[in-house]
């Protein structure tokens, strides 16, 4: 199992949504987590672990619940 398998969920609604990374970073620091593109570049990639809030705030960005950033095995 990968490390991170919050970030290729992450990459697909960003997708769905046509938001660039630059977009949902600037999103995300609104809403108090502060993120770089570089850091949401290597989140998508699995080469960075996601925090807790961090997990709130994107699903709140793309408009998801959190449990729908843990895809189903």
């Amino acid at each position: 199992m990968d490390a991170n398998i919050v970030g290729k969920q992450v990459k697909i609604f960003r997708k769905q949504r046509k938001l660039t990374q630059n977009e949902l970073a600037a999103r995300c620091n609104v809403r108090g987590v502060d993120i770089s593109r570089e850091s949401l570049a290597k989140l998508e990639t699995g080469r960075r672990q996601v925090i807790d809030k961090e997990v709130c705030i994107l699903a709140q960005v793309l408009g998801v619940n959190n449990s729908e950033l843990f895809p189903r095995s």
